[in-house]
């Protein structure tokens, strides 16, 4: 979870409803690159020092790190203070100006801009330290790669944890927990196993068909993938998304996941609880080459009992790499990269699994079949410059009293986007 801290995205979110922001471990990590350890640290200070002694000091670095701070302070506070984009109209131009302030619009002339196109302009292109790192928290972030990530959208993305990275205490799950009850408690209504199958404008409401019954509602708020929202849609909402499915189709991407619970003794090597890996610069990004670890805190007994912790580790893969296998051909390649990842973890924890409590195994096919998602497609679509801010999906689709929110809509990927998107849609049907 991003930028949940006083006076960041997540945290005006719990204030504007009136609740407190939920307990968690705040994050620093560590990076495992294949010739060097760099630690992403919280603290500005730190940071700076950090990145200047391991990823190079020359007059280059400094410039493009001073870019980089630049271009995430302003962008950052324009994120925390409701700008929106692709602009729809002349209040969403003045509010973007407002928020990013005069003085800082020559840094929209890098929405046009890759990452790589600006590491070329300070010619570190060829530092493969520093581009095995961004490479991977870009991926992370904005589910891209280096050569198609916008600029922007990549520096507010490897610049997460300076916004509060955390890990909610008990995971998401207590944290989806949390928010629930008390959406209830003030009144709301939360419906659960109500899958819907289609709904329809009928006269001046909404007519939703779940496979528990029937609703109405004088607006929606689709949080759904668009291609989910596309398949339950009446056609004159498919109309809208169609040009948007045709467009982002290739920009789908997916993950791998193992879950385990294993006894304390198996981390307890690390001081950190949090570790990114990359074996090999020169290798394709995903299965495996960069992995992500998280491990629950010590004093977190809602994700593992005393004495125990429970571990996530991750990676990003394709979806046509899980599609058209046989189930002999599916349950193989599931376990071979199960314990792939976990022969991967074993740089940071060398005693990991060794006698796991827990121990499952997540595809794009396991997405597929508990989330629905179409063919395991999860993460939003890949970000790029065809398809991002002034290019991006927005909140209103021109229907009346119907709206998209979360991943697939400006301004993308993740909590902090996801809560961005939905106050947009919200404001909107406030109106």
């Amino acid at each position: 979870m991003v930028d949940f801290v006083d006076g960041g995205v997540g945290g005006n979110f719990f204030n504007d409803i009136n609740l407190k922001i939920p307990k968690g471990e705040y994050l620093d990590y560590i990076a495992w690159l294949p010739d060097r350890q760099v630690t992403l640290f919280r603290d500005y200070e730190k940071w700076k020092n950090e990145r200047l002694e391991k990823l190079g000091s020359t007059e280059n670095h400094i410039k493009f790190w001073k870019l980089m701070d630049k271009v995430t302070e302003v962008f950052w506070k324009a994120s925390r203070q409701n700008t929106k984009l692709p602009i729809r109209n002349l209040k969403d131009l003045l509010t973007a100006v407002k928020t990013v302030g005069i003085p800082n619009l020559y840094l929209l002339r890098y929405l046009n801009y890759t990452m790589l196109d600006v590491l070329k302009i300070f010619k570190l292109e060829n530092e493969k330290p520093l581009i095995g790192l961004l490479s991977m928290l870009i991926e992370d972030t904005v589910h891209s790669s280096i050569e198609e990530a916008p600029f922007i959208n990549s520096a507010l993305g490897t610049t997460i944890r300076g916004a509060g990275l955390m890990r909610a205490t008990g995971g998401m799950k207590n944290f989806w927990n949390y928010l629930s009850t008390y959406y209830l408690e003030i009144g709301g209504t939360i419906k659960k196993g109500n899958k819907i199958t289609s709904f329809e404008k009928f006269n001046e409401s909404w007519v939703i068909t779940s496979k528990k019954g029937v609703f109405t509602a004088k607006k929606i708020i689709s949080s759904l993938p668009i291609d989910l929202t596309y398949q339950i849609s009446p056609d004159s909402i498919k109309m809208k998304l169609q040009r948007y499915l045709t467009k982002y189709e290739k920009y789908q991407g997916s993950a791998i996941v193992v879950f385990l619970g294993v006894p304390e003794l198996e981390v307890s090597n690390q001081r950190l609880t949090h570790h990114q890996i990359l074996l090999d610069y020169d290798a394709k990004l995903g299965n495996g080459n960069n992995m992500f670890i998280s491990i629950s805190a010590k004093d977190d007994l809602i994700s593992a009992p005393l004495g125990f912790r429970s571990v996530m580790l991750s990676t990003h893969c394709e979806v046509s790499e899980w599609q058209n296998l046989s189930e002999k051909e599916y349950k193989t390649k599931k376990q071979n990269i199960g314990q792939y990842l976990i022969e991967c973890a074993r740089k940071v924890y060398p005693d990991l699994a060794k006698d796991p409590i827990i121990y499952e195994i997540g595809t794009p096919l396991t997405y597929q079949k508990f989330t629905s998602r179409i063919n395991g497609s999860v993460g939003g679509f890949k970000q790029t410059l065809k398809n991002s801010n002034f290019n991006a999906i927005p909140q209103d689709i021109g229907m009346t009293d119907f709206w998209l929110a979360v991943d697939n809509t400006w301004p993308g990927l993740g909590t902090v986007a996801g809560i961005i998107s939905g106050r947009i849609a919200s404001e909107y049907a406030e109106k």
